[in-house]
């Protein structure tokens, strides 16, 4: 069981604190995710704002985002 006093690592609670906007639902994200690493992978210099803001907050999405770019590199 997860303890409730365990502290917090920098690096949720930066997480927690991150604006989200715009919007986009993990599975939105699942759904675009294949497309996104292609591109970026194509140009590194691809931007899709909606996707790079929730991978900056949702750990689960930008584990998926790293993974799907190591298989495809």
């Amino acid at each position: 069981m997860t303890d409730p006093h365990q502290p917090l690592s920098p690096d949720v609670i930066a997480r927690l604190l991150t604006d989200t906007d715009p919007y986009l639902s993990c599975d939105e994200c699942f759904a675009r995710i294949d497309e996104f690493v292609e591109q970026r992978l194509a140009d590194p210099s691809y931007r899709d704002v909606p996707m790079d803001v929730h991978l900056a907050g949702c750990a689960v999405c930008a584990e998926e985002a790293e993974t799907l770019t190591e298989l495809l590199s």
